[in-house]
């Protein structure tokens, strides 16, 4: 990796976390006091809490990529997210009255990761592992994906068979790829995501597979860096940086660095930002934890 890209990478990963933080710290991603949550709407507290600790847990992860500042940040953003679900309780709570939901153990598994524990909770979920109900449920090939790959991270007892759990998703057919649209570019960068552990492991990804992304995804860059998509242009960056190899070119790096505010927001697309402070953040949230997670990640696979 040369210095230019290095430098890009850190300096979006260290900037988005900040506000990440900065944002919490000023009552942004606050549950609501009756903890009623609706995880059907996209627009609610739980979601952010989410993927705030993914980002935050895989700082801590790849802990030799970014400096101890950061790696505190991580920390605090865990902490918030962790005192919002009542240390876990809420997490239980929902788990025990709806079995089928999936949310309850994703979560978890980025606080899991690391080193939060709610030993009820970790008890509930090796008996619902133990049911063939809960591995039958119905749901989209890259969501099954996201709920399997939390039973590896907490470290639960079903081996999965990955390479026909690749299969049964859109990129694992590899087809035409000008038939791609904006919603099947997301599932496809969330199948990698998964099927890889975030970069852990590139090697569950089966090698047609990535080949098929080798030919294709700077393709796919190529097109929503074009259109001004950063929040997708971000997670398609993350997919090359679970690959063995970067097969995307640098610039495409540089011009998402290039369009973050100096506050260290990461806008979503070209439409302006709101002025209003809430509404920026619900609109901009996910593409800060996109930058945190691209950054890191990309630098983390140059070390390995």
């Amino acid at each position: 990796m040369n210095e230019t890209l290095s430098a890009d990478c850190h300096r979006l990963a260290t900037r988005s976390l900040e506000w990440l933080q900065r944002t919490h710290e000023q009552g942004n991603g606050l549950l609501p006091p009756d903890d009623d949550i609706d995880v059907s709407d996209p627009n609610n507290a739980y979601k952010p809490i989410g993927e705030a600790a993914l980002a935050a847990s895989l700082v801590l992860r790849e802990k030799a990529v970014l400096g101890p500042a950061e790696r505190d940040r991580a920390r605090a953003v865990l902490d918030f997210g962790w005192q919002q679900l009542r240390q876990g309780e809420l997490l239980y709570e929902r788990q025990f009255r709806n079995i089928l939901l999936s949310d309850p153990l994703e979560l978890y598994g980025h606080f899991h990761r690391s080193g939060y524990r709610h030993a009820p909770l970790d008890e509930l979920l090796a008996g619902l592992d133990a049911l063939r109900s809960t591995h039958a449920l119905e749901a989209m090939a890259n969501r099954r994906l996201a709920t399997v790959n939390a039973r590896y991270v907490i470290g639960l007892e079903s081996r999965p068979d990955w390479d026909a759990l690749a299969k049964t998703t859109w990129l694992g057919e590899r087809p035409e790829p000008w038939a791609i649209d904006w919603i099947t570019g997301y599932n496809v960068t969330h199948a990698v995501f998964h099927l890889t552990d975030w970069g852990a492991v590139p090697g569950r990804l089966p090698e047609p597979m990535q080949d098929y992304l080798a030919l294709w995804l700077p393709v796919w860059v190529d097109i929503w860096q074009e259109t001004g998509q950063w929040d997708l242009l971000g997670e398609l960056l993350i997919v090359d940086a679970c690959l063995s190899e970067s097969v995307c070119d640098p610039q495409s790096w540089a011009q998402l660095a290039s369009v973050q505010h100096e506050d260290g927001l990461l806008p979503r697309d070209l439409d302006p930002v709101d002025e209003d402070p809430a509404r920026a953040f619900k609109d901009n949230e996910h593409t800060a934890v996109v930058g945190v997670l691209a950054g890191t990640l990309t630098l983390a696979r140059d070390r390995r």
